[in-house]
């Protein structure tokens, strides 16, 4: 109860941030309130993590709905994969679409520097998502470590979709070599030497550097 007109406003508004939160939950990245920033975001590793102790203690319910929600924060990288195919749809292949390409998968690179996503989910969108969410993917693996997954980065390289996905691949890769073990080192430059790249100069130089540095790893062990 308030006679104060200012508090009446405050208190719907209040409400009405309560009711968002009970629709949206986890959804939600920040609200703005009174000049202030109030951060809900949930970190989907963590909650990952929770599920994966509520499994090992027989909740099954309760694992199921901790993973769900901890993949509705890959949500926040739908956009960028969005921006990506309307890029491509939009643009006549050139130099000009190429860096606006380029400029979409440096937001999902500060994206994957600025949050924290389970590296299932990111693998999962490599493996089987749509052409915009596996160049999100590697960009965002490409930023972060912790993200990397060999075995998918390696399928994107020997069954791209595409030759900028592929080019993209092989930077990952790149930045993997020195990581694997000898086993894995040798499956990625044999991989490497036997695609075609044709003219173009780009991933024809990320593959010579590949295999340089596998082969210079190898030596060194």
């Amino acid at each position: 109860m308030t006679q104060n007109g200012t508090g009446s406003a405050a208190l719907i508004v209040f409400g009405g941030v309560l009711v968002l939160l009970a629709l949206l939950g986890s959804r939600i990245e920040s609200l703005d309130f009174g000049g202030a920033t109030l951060r809900m975001r949930a970190d989907a590793a963590e909650r990952f993590a929770m599920a994966e102790e509520s499994e090992r203690q027989g909740d099954i319910a309760t694992a199921n709905e901790l993973r769900a929600e901890a993949r509705t924060l890959m949500d926040a990288a739908r956009p960028i994969a969005t921006d990506y195919g309307s890029v491509r749809r939009s643009m006549r292949p050139g130099a000009s679409r190429l860096r606006a390409l380029e400029e979409v998968v440096a937001r999902a690179r500060r994206l994957a520097q600025e949050q924290s996503f389970e590296p299932a989910e990111v693998s999962r969108w490599l493996r089987e998502g749509t052409d915009e969410e596996r160049i999100t993917a590697l960009a965002m693996m490409q930023a972060s470590p912790e993200l990397w997954n060999f075995e998918a980065t390696l399928a994107a390289i020997t069954h791209s979709h595409t030759p900028f996905e592929q080019y993209h691949a092989l930077r990952l890769a790149a930045q993997m070599v020195d990581v694997l073990d000898a086993g894995q080192a040798r499956r990625l430059a044999e991989a490497v030497e036997a695609q075609r790249f044709g003219p173009d100069a780009d991933r024809k130089l990320l593959g010579e550097e590949i295999v340089r540095k596998v082969r210079r790893c190898s030596h060194e062990r």
